[in-house]
C-alpha cells in the first residue's frame, strides 16, 4: 500500500523519523491518526497521505487527503533534529530544522535520478549519506505531465535491469508519422524523430515507479511539502531549503491549522523543480548564472495534453503521430502529438511556443479545434477523455543553459532546460543530468572534490553533444514555418548539426507580444461535448484543487498594470494564454473591468510567470499538495 509521510516535529516531544516513502508494492499497516485529517496544535506539519496498490492504480479524487504520521527512526541515515534554529536567508526563527547530507527538491526524472545514482555510489563505496527529497505535489507523480515518447538511454544507465524490475514501459514505438495540416488536409513529411527503439509511456507512473526504486535503495521522499525558500550561510553558500508556513488564511491571519515551515539543510542542495522552476529562476538570477557563460535568455512553450480511452478497433499500440501546421497559423511555431499508449488509452496534445505575437489567441481553445481537423476527429469519436493537463518546456536549448552550479548547490534537469527540441524529449536528459549531479554531490562529500565537477562532467557527456547539435533549429522558426522546416531539413540531412554558426533568439516571450490594435480578434467554435469541452470541463478532469482559504501563490507585481496596461493595449491577454482560467476580467459595482485571479483553478504551468507582457505576474508555490493530481499524464 503507497503512503507517504513528513513526520511531525512537536516543540515537546523530539520524534524521530524513519524512511517516509513507502513502496506501492508492499502492503504496510499504515501509522495514521483515524480521528481528524487536521493536526492538532500539538503538530507541526500536516501529512498528505495518498494511497494505491500500485502506481498502475493510481490514487481516487477522495484519496488526496492530509493525515498525520509519527513513523520511527530509519537506522543508519546521519540525520539530526534541531529545535528552533535561527533562520537564515530571512527564515524565522521558531522553524524547527532536519539536516541531511543532500537535499533535492523535486520528485521528478531528474531529482529522483540525482537520488538513486547518489546512493547507488553510496552501496558501492560503503559510505553513508542521507539524501531526501522534496516534492510539492501530494503525491509522487501528481505534478508530472509530458507527452512522452522515451528515450530509455538514461534508464538503460541508471538502472540496467529496468526491463526486468517492472518498470512502466511496456509499449514501444510501432509507426512513426509526421504531418504538415491545413484546415481540411494532411500532407506526409519525412519523419525526423527517429523513434525506433523509444517507448510511448506515462511520465507521471514511471516517476512513480522510480521513487519506489530510490526508496529501496534508503532515499527518503516527502510528498505533499513545498520548497519556497533557499537557504544561506553567511557567506552567502546554498545550505539548504525550507517549506512555506500551513494553515494561513486569505488575509494572513493563522487558522486552526497553522503548522510553521521547516528547514531542511543540506551539504548539498540540488534543484530538480521542472521548467521555469520559482526557487531555480531566483537563484540563477541571484548568482547571474546565464551571464557567466554568456547564455541567451529561456524561450517557452505552452504544451496541453488529455488523455482519451478510445474504440477498440481504433487503437494501434505504439504508433506516434506529430503534426505542425494547422490550427496555427504560419508564423507561430508550435504541433501537436498524438500517441497510442496501451488499454485503448491515447495520449493526444498541442504545443504552442510563447513567443507567438497575437493576444487574442487562446492555446487551450485552439486544442480544442484542433480536434475537430477531419484526420484527427474520427479517432476520438466514441472515445472518453480521462485527464487534462498543462505545463510550459523549455525550448532554448544549448544557447539558454545557464552555469548550472552554485556554492553548496547544483540546478538539474528542466530547471537548467536540457530539453532536446528537434527530439521533442527531456526526461532522457533531465535524468542524466540527475545522474551528473548525484554523481558530484558523492564526490564532494566524500572525496573532496567540488560540485563544479557536474559541470565539468555535463559538457563532457551526450547531453551537451545532443544540444549542441541541435541548437539551431527551434531559431530558425522565428522566420516562419516554411523557412523554419527548410531550415531545419538542411541542418539535419546536409550539415548535421555542423553548421560552423550559432542562430540567436529572437525577443523574449513576453515581449513578442503584440498590442491587440495590430490583430483581428479571433472567433473560436463553441465547444460540443464530445471531442471538444469548455475549461471547467477539463478542470475537472486534472483533479486540481487548492485550500481555498489560503494567499494567493499568484502575485501582482503591480496591481494597476492589468486595468491600466494589459486591458487597453493586449485586451487582456492573461484571460487567454492561461489554459486554467485563472485570470478573468469582470465587472466591478460601476461596471468597470477588473481582473480577478481564481487561484485555486492553477494547473502549475507557469505560463502567467513566462507570458505576461509586462512580466507584472509572480508564481509563487502555493500550500504543500495543491494543485493538479495526474495520475496517467
Amino acid at each position: 500500500m503507497y503512503r507517504s509521510a513528513l513526520s511531525a516535529i512537536t516543540s515537546k516531544s523530539r520524534r524521530p523519523l524513519r524512511s517516509p516513502f513507502f513502496s506501492p508494492f508492499r502492503a504496510e499497516t499504515p501509522i495514521i491518526s483515524s480521528v481528524s485529517p487536521y493536526p492538532g496544535p500539538e503538530s507541526r506539519l500536516p501529512i498528505p497521505s495518498n494511497r494505491f496498490s500500485s502506481f498502475r492504480d493510481p490514487p481516487s479524487r477522495a484519496s488526496f487527503a492530509p493525515s498525520i504520521c509519527f513513523p520511527d527512526w530509519s537506522p543508519g541515515l546521519r540525520r539530526r533534529v534541531v529545535s528552533r534554529t535561527r533562520g537564515l536567508c530571512g527564515g524565522s526563527g521558531d522553524r524547527e530544522s532536519l539536516e541531511y547530507d543532500v537535499v533535492i527538491v523535486g520528485a521528478g526524472p531528474a531529482g529522483l535520478s540525482a537520488a538513486i545514482r547518489l546512493k547507488q555510489m553510496c552501496l558501492e563505496r560503503n559510505a553513508d549519506l542521507s539524501v531526501c527529497v522534496l516534492e510539492k505535489g501530494p503525491e509522487v507523480g501528481a505534478h508530472i505531465i509530458s507527452g512522452n515518447v522515451f528515450e530509455p538511454r538514461a534508464l538503460d544507465e541508471l538502472i540496467p535491469q529496468w526491463r526486468h524490475e517492472g518498470a512502466p514501459i511496456e509499449v514501444p514505438v510501432s509507426s512513426d508519422k509526421f504531418w504538415l495540416l491545413t484546415e481540411n488536409h494532411s500532407l506526409q513529411l519525412p519523419s525526423p524523430f527517429d523513434n525506433k527503439g523509444n517507448y510511448v509511456i506515462s511520465l507521471s507512473q514511471l516517476v512513480r515507479w522510480m521513487a519506489m526504486k530510490a526508496e529501496e535503495v534508503g532515499v527518503e521522499i516527502y510528498p505533499g511539502f513545498a520548497a519556497s525558500e533557499i537557504l544561506y550561510d553567511e557567506n552567502h553558500r546554498v545550505i539548504g531549503v525550507a517549506t512555506n508556513d500551513m494553515g494561513v488564511a486569505k488575509d494572513g491571519s493563522k487558522r486552526e491549522t497553522f503548522q510553521r515551515g521547516v528547514e531542511l539543510k543540506g551539504r548539498v542542495t540540488l534543484l530538480a523543480e521542472g521548467c521555469r522552476g520559482s526557487l531555480s529562476e531566483k537563484m540563477i538570477r541571484a548568482h547571474k548564472l546565464r551571464e557567466k557563460v554568456q547564455g541567451q535568455h529561456q524561450t517557452y512553450a505552452l504544451g496541453i495534453k488529455e488523455v482519451w480511452e478510445i474504440e477498440e478497433g481504433k487503437h494501434k499500440p505504439g504508433s506516434v503521430l506529430h503534426t505542425v501546421g494547422w490550427p496555427l497559423d504560419m508564423k507561430t511555431y508550435g504541433g501537436s502529438f498524438l500517441y497510442h499508449m496501451s488499454n485503448r488509452q491515447i495520449a493526444i496534445g498541442l504545443v504552442i511556443a510563447l513567443n507567438y505575437h497575437n493576444p487574442y489567441l487562446n492555446p487551450y481553445d485552439e486544442f480544442q479545434k484542433f480536434k475537430h481537423h477531419p484526420a484527427i476527429k474520427p479517432l476520438l469519436m466514441g472515445g472518453t477523455v480521462l485527464e487534462y493537463g498543462a505545463r510550459t518546456l523549455n525550448e532554448g536549448g544549448f544557447q539558454s543553459i545557464p552555469y548550472s552550479v552554485v556554492p553548496g548547490g547544483a540546478i538539474i534537469g528542466c530547471s537548467a532546460g536540457f530539453l532536446d527540441v528537434p527530439k521533442i524529449k527531456g526526461t532522457h536528459t533531465a535524468m542524466k543530468s540527475g545522474m551528473l549531479a548525484g554523481e558530484a554531490a558523492f564526490r564532494t562529500l566524500v572525496e573532496g572534490a567540488t560540485m563544479e565537477t557536474y559541470w565539468d562532467n555535463l559538457k563532457k557527456s551526450w547531453i551537451w553533444e545532443d544540444l549542441k547539435r541541435a541548437r539551431n533549429y527551434r531559431p530558425a522558426f522565428k522566420y516562419g514555418l516554411i523557412p523554419g522546416l527548410a531550415f531545419s531539413a538542411l541542418e539535419r540531412y546536409v550539415f548535421r548539426g555542423r553548421l560552423p554558426l550559432t542562430l540567436k533568439h529572437g525577443k523574449p516571450d513576453h515581449e513578442a507580444t503584440d498590442i491587440a490594435s495590430l490583430h483581428a480578434p479571433i472567433q473560436y467554435p463553441k465547444p460540443d461535448g464530445q471531442i471538444s469541452f469548455d475549461v471547467p470541463t477539463s478542470l475537472y478532469r486534472s483533479n486540481t484543487n487548492h485550500e481555498h482559504d489560503q494567499p494567493a501563490h499568484l502575485h501582482l507585481r503591480d496591481s494597476t498594470v492589468p486595468e491600466l496596461v494589459n486591458l487597453p493595449l493586449y485586451a487582456g491577454p492573461e484571460s487567454r494564454y492561461c489554459p486554467a482560467r485563472v485570470y478573468e476580467y469582470t465587472p466591478d459595482e460601476n461596471h468597470r473591468l477588473k481582473l480577478h485571479i481564481n487561484a485555486q483553478n492553477c494547473l502549475h504551468c507557469k505560463a502567467c510567470d513566462i507570458k505576461d507582457p509586462r512580466q507584472n505576474i509572480k508564481w509563487t508555490v502555493p500550500e504543500g499538495g495543491g494543485g493538479p493530481g495526474y495520475t496517467i499524464m
